[in-house]
């Protein structure tokens, strides 16, 4: 019978543990990799508004019944009231144009869509705690008086594909991106199906429906 040599039988224990180190090495890498990139997915899947943390702010918030909106809200969620409450010819566009850019795979969510006046209020008074004055909340957050998601007349598109989506062809629905600071707030434009989308605001404040 053949022995193998103790020398043997130590470099093979070490090859099976270098082994084991370096599979270890590669498992930990491939992990790593695939996180990093499901985070940069997630990252560039939606965009941030600044008046998203005034949304999830629970502390003394409004409800639904205001128009507060959980996530995975889409336009075709008649019984959200934000989405309910909002113009019918604005929902009819919006529904149109999602049907469409279901085609390519974009679903339009609704960040948020018709507000009460209270909740309106509410997300201003928040705003101007936040940017530390009324005259830099007044960029994107308006008064009840002058805000058109009171009014029923405006929304916030979620997710970086629909927006992109809609900067696109929204016109051809008369959806139309109303200030350059905020790409998600869209309103409906009917002259814009013919022509173009009017100029954009630099923000809120340049707006005169805001100077009532």
């Amino acid at each position: 019978m053949t022995r193998t040599p103790p020398s043997a039988r130590i470099a093979a224990r070490r090859i099976r543990r270098l082994l084991a180190i370096g599979l270890t090495v590669v498992i930990a890498a491939i992990t790593a990799a695939i996180g990093y990139q499901l985070l940069k997915s997630s990252a560039s899947s939606s965009v941030t508004s600044p008046l998203q943390s005034l949304r999830t702010d629970k502390r003394g918030a409004l409800g639904e019944a205001d128009g507060a909106v959980r996530d995975g809200v889409t336009v075709f969620d008649d019984e959200i009231p934000a989405v309910a409450n909002l113009d019918p010819d604005l929902v009819k566009a919006l529904r149109q144009a999602a049907t469409y850019a279901a085609d390519d795979n974009v679903e339009f969510y609704v960040n948020s869509g018709w507000r009460s006046p209270e909740y309106q209020n509410q997300l201003l008074r928040k705003a101007v705690a936040k940017y530390g004055s009324e005259e830099e909340a007044a960029r994107w957050v308006a008064t009840a008086a002058t805000s058109p998601h009171v009014s029923g007349d405006a929304v916030d598109i979620g997710r970086s594909q629909a927006i992109a989506w809609l900067s696109r062809h929204g016109a051809a629905y008369g959806l139309c991106q109303i200030y350059k600071n905020e790409p998600w707030h869209y309103e409906l434009r009917p002259e814009a199906t013919d022509r173009r989308c009017p100029r954009m605001y630099a923000d809120a404040t340049q707006d005169p429906r805001m100077q009532q």
